[in-house]
C-alpha cells in the first residue's frame, strides 16, 4: 500500500488517510452483513470432552432452555440461535446423532432431528411460548433417556473417545479420497452425458449414507461430485458459456441445498428431492452440451474467460501501472542529469521482483486447500484483491492532472537525490514495483485456486504479457515518449473501480460456495460472471456497499482536484 504526500500550497496532506478510513468503513460493513451468517462448524476430536453421554444431553439442554429464555424476553433471532447451536454444535458435533442411529435405530434419530427443527421453526415467529415449552420438554425427556441407554451400552466408546476414533477413521477416509482424486485424469473420451451419469451415481452413494445416519459422509460425497466432476471436468464452464450462468447457479445452488440438508440433519424426504432435482438438471444440461452446444462459445469470451487470457491481462494491467512509475522515474533523473544513479532504480526493481516472489511462495503455502477450502481461498483472497484495487484506484485519481502527477515523481526523486541517499532512489522503484507485484500474486493465487489440471495456460499468459512489457517498457525508455498522463490514470481507475465491484460479488459468491457464509438465494436474479452478479441477497449487498465506497472515493478526488485547480489558475493569474 502507499500513503502518498503532496505539496498544495506550503502544507502536505495525506491523501491516502481518507481512502484507507473509507475501506475500513466498508470492512465493518460486509463483516455486519455476514457476522450473522456465519455457519457453526462441527466439533473437532479435540473439542469433545464429555465423558458420557448423559453429559452430552445435559449441555443440549442447558442450551435450550437458554434458547427458551430468550424467546420469552423477546428475542427471537437469539433464541433460533441458541436451538440452531444446541442442534449443530452439540448433538451432531458430539456425534450424538450418529450414535443414537447406529445403536437406537434410524427412527429414534430421525424423531429428534423433526423435534429439534420443529422448536427452531417455532422460535422464528412470536406468540408461540407455550408450543417451545411444551417440545422443549418432550426433546429433553428423549434425549436424556437415549442417553441414559447409550451409557449402559459397555461395547460403546464414551463421547471423547468415539470423537477421537471416528476422527482418525475420517483422516483415514479423505487421504483415501484424495489419492483417488489424482487419477482422475479429466473427461477423456466420455460423453457429458456419462459424466453426468457418473455424478448421479455418486450422489446416489452420498443419499444413501445420509439416509443410514452418516450426514457428513454424504456431504462428503456431494463435494466430490461438484468438485472432481461438475468443475474438474470443466461442465460447469461449458454450461456457463454453452447455455447461461443463471443455469450454472441454479445448479450450484442445489448442489449447496444437497450438502446442506445432510449437514444439517433435515428431514430425508427433503435431501431425497433435492438429489432428484439435481440429477435431471445435470442430465439435461448434459444432453444439451452433447448436442453440440459446448461448441458454439464467442471466440473473446472463450479467450477472456481461459487461464491463458486471465493470465495475460492481469500482468499486462498491473504491470503498465509498475513500468509507468519506473520509467517516469528514469526519465526525470536522467532529465535532470543524475543518468548515473538511475542503476539504483533498476536494483530497487530487482529487489522488489524477488520479494514478490517470495510472497507467492508465502501465499502458496497458506492456501492450497481444496474442495470447499478452494472456493474460500478463492473468497478471500478476491475481497483483500478487492481492498487493494479499491485502494489504487482512488491514487490514481488523485494523481490523474499532470500538475499532481510531475508533482508526485518529483517529489520522490528530488527528495532522494538532494539527500544522495542510494537507499531512497532504490526504495521508490521497489516500492513500486513490489506493491503491482504483490497484487498480481494475489490475482494470480485467484487464477490458480480456479485451474484445475494443467497450469500451463497461465504460464503462457504470464510469458506473454511479460514480453509486451519488456516491449513497452524499451519504448518508453528509449525514445523518452511524453505519457499522455491524465487520460491514462482516469481510464484504468475507472476501470479498477469496476473491477472492485466485480471483485466483491465473486469473493462472497465463493464464500457462500464454500459454506463459510450462508447464502440467500433470489431466485429470478440473473447471472454474470462479467459482472461478478450472483443471484444471492449477499453478494448483491456487498457489490452496493462497494459501489458507494468507489462513488463516493471518486466525488471526493474530483472535488479536490477541481480545488487544486483553481488554486493553481489564481497563482497564474496573480
Amino acid at each position: 500500500m502507499r500513503m502518498n504526500t503532496t505539496a498544495t500550497g506550503g502544507r502536505t496532506t495525506s491523501s491516502g488517510t481518507g481512502a484507507l478510513l473509507v475501506i475500513a468503513a466498508v470492512c465493518a460493513t460486509v463483516f455486519a452483513i455476514f457476522a450473522p451468517t456465519i455457519m457453526p462448524s462441527r466439533a473437532n476430536a479435540a473439542e469433545v470432552t464429555y465423558t458420557t453421554w448423559r453429559q452430552v444431553a445435559d449441555a443440549i439442554a442447558a442450551q435450550l432452555n437458554q434458547g427458551e429464555q430468550k424467546y420469552a424476553d423477546g428475542n427471537t433471532a437469539g433464541a433460533s440461535s441458541d436451538f440452531m447451536a444446541a442442534y449443530n454444535t452439540i448433538y451432531v458435533g458430539s456425534n450424538f446423532t450418529t450414535v443414537v442411529h447406529d445403536t437406537l435405530g434410524t427412527d429414534r434419530q430421525a424423531n429428534h432431528q423433526r423435534q429439534f427443527q420443529t422448536i427452531t421453526s417455532l422460535s422464528y415467529t412470536t406468540g408461540n411460548s407455550a408450543q417451545i415449552a411444551q417440545q422443549v420438554v418432550a426433546l429433553n425427556t428423549d434425549l436424556h433417556t437415549a442417553a441414559t441407554t447409550l451409557d449402559a451400552n459397555t461395547s460403546l466408546d464414551k463421547p471423547d473417545v468415539y470423537a477421537r476414533k471416528l476422527a482418525a477413521q475420517i483422516k483415514a477416509d479423505r487421504k483415501r479420497l484424495d489419492a483417488a482424486k489424482t487419477k482422475n485424469n479429466g473427461k477423456g473420451a466420455r460423453t457429458w452425458s456419462e459424466v453426468a451419469k457418473e455424478m448421479g451415481d455418486i450422489l446416489d452413494k452420498a443419499l444413501a449414507a445420509y439416509e443410514h445416519g452418516d450426514g457428513a459422509k454424504g456431504a462428503g460425497y456431494v463435494n466430490d461430485a461438484y468438485y472432481q466432476y461438475y468443475e474438474k471436468l470443466g461442465f460447469e464452464k461449458n454450461v456457463m458459456n454453452a447455455i447461461s450462468g443463471g443455469r450454472v447457479s441454479q445448479v450450484e445452488y442445489l448442489f449447496k441445498e444437497s450438502r446442506q440438508a445432510m449437514n444439517n440433519g433435515e428431514p430425508i424426504k427433503q435431501a431425497s428431492q433435492y438429489v432428484t432435482d439435481l440429477k435431471a438438471m445435470l442430465v439435461e444440461d448434459a444432453a444439451t452440451l452433447d448436442g453440440g452446444a459446448a461448441g458454439k462459445v464467442n471466440p473473446f469470451t472463450a479467450f477472456v474467460t481461459s487461464a491463458f487470457g486471465q493470465a495475460f491481462i492481469i500482468l499486462l494491467r498491473e504491470g503498465l501501472e509498475a513500468i509507468l512509475v519506473v520509467a517516469a522515474s528514469i526519465a526525470y533523473l536522467i532529465k535532470t542529469g543524475n543518468k548515473s544513479m538511475t542503476r539504483y532504480i533498476y536494483f530497487g526493481v530487482a529487489a522488489g521482483l524477488a520479494a514478490s516472489g517470495i510472497l507467492a511462495i508465502v501465499f502458496n503455502a497458506l492456501f492450497g486447500g481444496s474442495g470447499p477450502q478452494q472456493e474460500i481461498t478463492e473468497g478471500v483472497v478476491a475481497l483483500i484483491a478487492m481492498l487493494m484495487l479499491l485502494y489504487t484506484s482512488n491514487w490514481m485519481l488523485s494523481r490523474s492532472s499532470e500538475h499532481a502527477w510531475n508533482a508526485y515523481i518529483k517529489d520522490k526523486t528530488v527528495a532522494a537525490v538532494s539527500k544522495g541517499s542510494l537507499l531512497s532512489l532504490a526504495m521508490l522503484s521497489f516500492l513500486a514495483v513490489f506493491r503491482e507485484g504483490a497484487e498480481t500474486v494475489i490475482f494470480y493465487q485467484a487464477i490458480f485456486s480456479m485451474v484445475s489440471g494443467s497450469t500451463s495456460g497461465i504460464w503462457w499468459g504470464a510469458a506473454c504479457a511479460a514480453v509486451v512489457l519488456v516491449i513497452v517498457f524499451l519504448l518508453i525508455r528509449c525514445t523518452s515518449v511524453n505519457m499522455p498522463i491524465r487520460p491514462f490514470f482516469i481510464v484504468t481507475s475507472v476501470f479498477m473501480a469496476v473491477l472492485v465491484v466485480i471483485f466483491a460479488g465473486g469473493g462472497v459468491h465463493a464464500l457462500i460456495e464454500g459454506d463459510a457464509v450462508n447464502g440467500t438465494y433470489l431466485r429470478g436474479v440473473p447471472t454474470s460472471d462479467w459482472l461478478g452478479l450472483y443471484p444471492y441477497a449477499e453478494t448483491i449487498a456487498t457489490q452496493a456497499a462497494a459501489a458507494i465506497v468507489v462513488i463516493t472515493l471518486t466525488a471526493v478526488a474530483l472535488i479536490k482536484e477541481a480545488r487544486t485547480r483553481r488554486q493553481l489558475a489564481g497563482k497564474t493569474e496573480n
